[in-house]
């Protein structure tokens, strides 16, 4: 774990209160508990004037205070500073477990374009982004980043829009196409006339909903806290009365003394550093406790494609052709020398370093590439490829999968075909039926076209699916999802994901494949890029919540047993502070079940039947 300097401090102060109590225990010693009492008690003294003053808010740290002044007052130093020491440990546990990572938006800044090329008066001129007007022409050359949105007006080239629509493979891009902000030209030069300045561009678009997108939840509060105001008027009526009555202030202070929410205190963080704990097991980064509450009643999922569901790269998944040995031969050493995606997996796919010689190489941006093997013309491209070249086309049987297909043909006959796709994830199918089993609507919005997304969804037995999504239609289609009352868990890896990740209730980020940012924007992290985890993520988190509720009730219970006693006179101060000790100790070895759980067939139908309860009482803090 990483802990910040004041972390660091708070630990050893810590440290040195828990040796000091132990001490004082052991020895007998009251006097060695003030170290405690300072160390500890004097950070509440201060935390609960400031919340009085500044907030006029009753915390549990009111009742905290005056159980160890109240201690103080009648010699029981021993019990002051066990009562400090135990409420330091459980706000340092809650303070770290519930901080929240902000999301930062500076990898998309880093991407967006400083400078573009503009062509006036037929001059060319380098200019930053900011001057660039509606309507300049613009010259964007292979590799560059496109400056701002705009229509082709000359040329043609591939672009790799992922950044923006999550599409797993590059474009094909020609004259009157649209271009956007922040995206790649990988291949061929071409001008563009602009239709947007850079502040109200895609790129643009997207850091703003990276900026406001944010889930419409309650602000973190602590359980303690929430039963604060009751506690404390229980607590001074009940000590009030007693003394009235019995005429003894021990037994008042008492009172006060085991109404102090110690094991209440502890119940939440220690459940959720329990529960994080074996997450991180899985390769399963959580970063803050109200997370998981949200997790816990998320009756939605929503996918994206490329990178998530599918490993986000085109592969071959057949090869068509009589003589599929010499076809393979011919098309690898022509693609061998391409710099294409698809070129690239060809060549993968042929998994062999015996290339041929290649003379007159060409690439044709949006078509294939040409060249000449042992005196042969070798073609290898699509439909409009062979139609230029007056080439008859074989093999046609139409693909209604989304299949990227590529025909080769020597010396002026078609000798073959390759299929590409992107592949599913192996546990992507088992993945969706367990979530449904779960009671999760599983939902899948892709920036790929309707023919690719819908064979996909198919696949995997999706809840929903939209298609041609791009980030602002993610974003809206959760929100809408939420103001129909739903909770919202939203998974995905790339940069365009980032908006959506950020507006839904949960955000969780493929962690070894995803950006940055999209990591950033999110709630909890796969760091092992294993979706089939994500059952088991959310059969921890209502496992944690019911283990929350159990730890408050029975601190709760166990407090007010505890001041029965008191009023009877049968617990002393010190038997009190003894008390929360058992209380907190039953709440940490309790919520420490958590640590080696896994979700098992019995406990789909309890998650079920509590992911389905829209009652839950929410404690989690």
């Amino acid at each position: 774990m990483n802990f910040t300097r004041e972390q660091k401090i708070d630990i050893l102060l810590i440290i040195i209160s828990t040796i000091s109590v132990i001490a004082s225990f052991v020895l007998s010693l009251d006097y060695i508990s003030w170290i405690a009492v300072i160390l500890c008690g004097i950070p509440i003294f201060k935390e609960c004037v400031e919340g009085l003053i500044t907030e006029f808010d009753i915390k549990a740290d009111l009742l905290v205070t005056i159980a160890i002044i109240a201690s103080i007052i009648i010699g029981e130093v021993f019990a002051a500073g066990e009562i400090a020491t135990i409420m330091a440990i459980g706000g340092f546990l809650e303070e770290y477990t519930v901080s929240r990572t902000q999301g930062r938006i500076e990898e998309l800044v880093k991407m967006t374009p400083q400078v573009a090329t503009r062509i006036k008066n037929g001059i060319e001129e380098k200019i930053s982004v900011e001057q660039v007007q509606i309507g300049d022409i613009l010259k964007v050359l292979p590799g560059e980043s496109i400056p701002t949105d705009g229509i082709i007006v000359n040329g043609e080239t591939s672009i790799d829009q992922a950044t923006l629509t999550g599409e797993s493979l590059p474009v094909d891009k020609q004259i009157n196409d649209e271009v956007y902000s922040g995206t790649i030209n990988l291949y061929g030069s071409f001008t563009m006339k602009t239709t947007k300045i850079s502040e109200d561009s895609s790129l643009q678009k997207l850091i703003k909903l990276v900026e406001s997108s944010k889930p419409e939840n309650a602000k973190i509060v602590r359980s303690a806290d929430r039963w604060a105001t009751w506690i404390v008027v229980i607590a001074f009526l009940s000590a009030v009365i007693t003394y009235f009555i019995t005429g003894e202030i021990i037994r008042s202070v008492t009172i006060l003394v085991v109404f102090c929410p110690c094991a209440l205190v502890l119940a939440t963080p220690t459940a959720i550093m329990a529960a994080i704990g074996n997450l991180t097991k899985y390769g399963v980064l959580v970063k803050d406790g109200e997370s998981l509450e949200e997790l816990a009643h998320v009756n939605e999922l929503v996918f994206d494609k490329t990178g998530t569901l599918t490993y986000g790269t085109p592969e071959v998944i057949n090869v068509v052709s009589e003589n599929e040995i010499e076809m393979m031969h011919l098309l690898a050493s022509l693609e061998s020398k391409s710099e294409h995606p698809l070129a690239k997996s060809i060549v993968k796919h042929y998994s062999s370093n015996d290339f041929s010689e290649v003379h007159d190489f060409k690439m044709i941006i949006g078509k294939g590439v040409t060249g000449t093997i042992n005196n042969s013309k070798i073609i290898a491209g699509n439909k409009k490829l062979l139609n230029d070249e007056n080439i008859p086309i074989k093999y046609d049987d139409q693909t209604t999968n989304g299949e990227i297909t590529i025909f080769v043909a020597k010396d002026g006959e078609v000798i073959g075909k390759v299929l590409l796709a992107d592949t599913l994830r192996e546990n992507s199918k088992q993945t969706i039926k367990r979530l449904k089993r779960l009671g999760i609507k599983t939902t899948l919005l892709t920036g790929d076209n309707e023919e690719t997304g819908r064979f996909i969804s198919k696949q995997v037995k999706v809840s929903n699916a939209q298609f041609n999504c791009l980030p602002e239609d993610k974003t809206e289609y959760i929100k809408q999802e939420q103001l129909n009352g739903n909770k919202v868990a939203m998974i995905g890896d790339g940069i365009n994901d980032a908006p959506s990740l950020r507006k839904a209730n949960v955000g969780i980020a493929m962690g070894s494949i995803g950006s940055d940012v999209s990591i950033e924007a999110a709630n909890i992290a796969l760091i092992n890029d294993n979706i089939g985890d994500t059952p088991h993520l959310i059969g921890i988190a209502r496992k944690t919540l019911s283990t929350i509720n159990l730890n408050i009730a029975f601190s709760l219970t166990l407090n007010i047993i505890a001041m029965i006693l008191a009023i009877l006179g049968i617990l002393d101060p010190i038997a009190g502070a003894l008390v929360h000790n058992i209380g907190s100790v039953i709440v940490i070895i309790y919520s420490s079940t958590l640590v080696n759980y896994r979700i098992s067939r019995k406990d789909y139908r309890k998650t079920k039947k509590l992911g389905m309860t829209k009652s839950l009482n929410k404690s989690i803090t």
